[in-house]
């Protein structure tokens, strides 16, 4: 297919999209009048251009599908007026051949219960899920072992709040000044993906004002790669384990992330791990809450 005939078929259906968006808007949804001569359903290209801030004409042809060029400014407003969703919003910008737009982040809460289903499988796979913020909104029983995560209370249950704060994960992680610095690096993506959002530059101001070494850190402004790779934990009783990490998204909109511990095959300590895991089990019954939100008083408290 040319490129010619590719804009023409995208710019009908844009024609289209808009057309059908417009039209299922009523006219009292957004404070006009109904009036009694409407011959269509939904709003009037007039009243949608004068919603979006831009002049009938070149709204009109916009939605009849002419070769005109539209600013992203524009597409804005015109998902605003047109009481666009997330994916609408995306899916005209695409339409109109331009960038698609970056979605503002937000340290959601909510973890799905499949997810917490899966975690629960991994019997010998540390597991844990965790949002923008770095909160750990669930785990299972190996990470609770390992990470100590069902100790903390729920509003210090943040690992990057841990990292900088508790004995217990500092003493856990080998080489920690080297590993410390890696991993806040990775955090910056997720602070700039949500850095409008209260919750997360309260936790960063606080470890600023707490940690000399967060405070060095973070002022160097390095951003590394999403965590993965291998990690050495340093087990009580057991010794210095190597294990292969990684991060995998689980919802992508929510901005929610699974990220899983794996002792090495090659570690001579990874059989005696997975008998470590197994000797202690979480007493039945305890409390390990899978997901808070922001109207829960633990969120973002400090």
């Amino acid at each position: 297919m040319t490129r010619e005939r590719k804009l023409t078929r995208t710019r009908q259906e844009l024609a289209e999209f808009l057309r059908t968006r417009r039209e299922r808007i009523s006219p009292q949804a957004v404070g006009l009048p109904a009036g009694t001569r409407r011959r269509t359903p939904g709003l009037r290209r007039e009243e949608v251009a004068a919603l979006a801030g831009v002049g009938v004409t070149w709204y009109t042809w916009l939605e009849q599908g002419r070769e005109i060029g539209v600013s992203s400014t524009f597409l804005d407003n015109l998902a605003r007026a047109l009481r666009l969703d997330a994916a609408e919003r995306r899916h005209l910008f695409l339409l109109s051949h331009q960038r698609p737009p970056v979605e503002p982040g937000k340290t959601w809460c909510q973890v799905p219960p499949l997810v917490k289903r899966l975690m629960d499988d991994l019997s010998t796979r540390p597991g844990y899920v965790l949002n923008l913020r770095w909160d750990v909104l669930a785990w299972n029983d190996a990470a609770a072992r390992v990470f100590g995560f069902a100790e903390q209370p729920a509003e210090y249950r943040n690992l990057l709040w841990m990292l900088f704060t508790d004995a217990g994960l500092r003493r856990l992680i080998a080489d920690w000044s080297d590993e410390a610095p890696r991993i806040l690096s990775s955090f910056r993506r997720d602070y700039a993906r949500a850095d409008d959002d209260p919750a997360i530059a309260n936790l960063v101001k606080e470890l600023v004002a707490l940690s000399p070494e967060f405070r060095h850190w973070w002022h160097r402004h390095d951003v590394d790669a999403p965590c993965r790779g291998v990690r050495a934990l340093d087990l009580d009783g057991l010794g210095k384990v190597g294990f292969e990490h990684t991060s995998l998204i689980v919802d992508e909109e929510r901005h929610l992330r699974l990220v899983v511990y794996a002792a090495r095959e090659a570690d001579p300590l990874a059989e005696a791990f997975a008998e470590w895991i197994g000797e202690e089990a979480l007493k039945s019954g305890e409390e390990r809450p899978g997901s808070f939100t922001r109207d829960d008083p633990a969120y973002g408290a400090r």
